[in-house]
């Protein structure tokens, strides 16, 4: 690994050239940066997926919509469409995306809209409201044509940015001096008891600058939820012979250990991120399943996968699959909760 991650440094150079250069243009403002009289709020990251997007737009969501009108934007990986396009009951997650297809069977008070263009997508949800409402920006870390009014910014405890390497060399889309773009970072999936000493010693390699806060947020599972039904396992009373989890995430690590504590045995079928199911990988999941000797077993996969096997072209078969899938939510720590949640209430009041 060393030695091909050494052999990819020449690429890394001329890639971190390039985005070094870009963010100059933006700094220097020759490339036009928009800001907007309302709150924009931005969750992003520096790495190239798995730190944990998803679940902390939502819980900027539960904290807001109750008050305030709250709209998603995001790109819409992985969907078939292009464009501007908001959320409808005709959508699924190749029409909208996976996660934006989440943000919309879970959340029925908030808009959800997806455009690659992130500037267009706020202009037109902007048209199509009449009115300023809050807008969460999935993913838009390194989308400087909006200026977004916080930003948010996530590193995986396991993984942190200041240990990684720029593009093909590690998983870093930009230099890691690009972090100082944020108002707030996040250390993730952490440790649920987390020792002063520890987070002293994380604060102290990610070097915050005086305008930044850190805070720390761990992973809080649900119960397992059936994808065909209303049907939910507490899984605090149940131990499996076999568990198959299939997923197409970045990092399956949590669930995996999350998961393992309540079987005998776990079988993974991993598939690339955002990874569009096919008929034949459902065949190929039945397959495995059936194959598991043991009566007393479970088939399992992430949230984000679940919105992918709701396409119609797979209903046929995936409702032949009695699957679970298992959703996340995050929790700030304790300590870092109340100042959290006051930073992005105030930002949002003030504008």
């Amino acid at each position: 690994m060393e030695i091909l991650r050494t052999l990819l440094i020449p690429f890394a150079a001329l890639y971190g050239l390039l985005m070094a250069f870009r963010n100059l243009l933006f700094d220097l403002k020759i490339l036009p940066s928009q800001e907007f009289p309302f709150p924009v709020i931005s969750v992003g990251n520096l790495t190239v997926g798995g730190t944990g997007k998803t679940p902390h737009v939502e819980y900027l969501i539960r904290l807001l919509s109750s008050d305030y009108q709250v709209s998603t934007l995001s790109r819409g990986y992985s969907r078939k469409t292009k464009g501007f396009r908001e959320a409808s009951t005709k959508d699924n997650s190749s029409t909208i995306g996976d996660e934006p297809m989440q943000y919309f069977r879970k959340f029925k008070n908030i808009g959800v809209f997806v455009d690659e263009k992130r500037l267009h997508g706020i202009q037109e949800i902007i048209r199509l409201k009449q009115d300023e409402p809050i807008i969460l920006l999935d993913d838009a870390f390194q989308h400087r044509y909006v200026k977004s009014g916080l930003s948010i910014l996530l590193t995986d405890y396991h993984r942190l940015y200041t240990r990684d390497f720029i593009l093909p060399a590690g998983k870093l889309r930009e230099s890691k001096k690009g972090a100082s773009r944020a108002d707030i970072i996040i250390v993730t999936k952490t440790p649920s008891v987390l020792s002063p000493i520890l987070k002293r010693q994380l604060i102290e390699e990610i070097k915050p600058k005086p305008h930044q806060k850190i805070c720390f947020s761990f992973i809080k599972y649900g119960a397992l939820t059936s994808l065909w039904n209303e049907e939910s396992i507490d899984l605090k009373d149940k131990h499996y012979g076999n568990i198959l989890l299939f997923a197409g995430i970045a990092n399956t690590y949590p669930i995996e250990d999350h998961l393992r504590k309540r079987c005998l045995e776990m079988s993974v079928l991993k598939f690339p991120d955002h990874h569009n199911y096919t008929v034949a990988d459902l065949r190929r999941i039945e397959g495995n399943f059936n194959d598991l000797y043991s009566p007393n077993k479970l088939l399992v996969t992430t949230e984000k996968d679940a919105m992918r096997m709701l396409k119609p072209e797979l209903a046929e078969i995936a409702k032949n699959l009695p699957v679970y899938f298992l959703p996340i939510e995050i929790e700030i720590h304790k300590e870092d909760k109340q100042q959290f949640d006051d930073q992005i209430l105030n930002y949002v009041r003030k504008n």
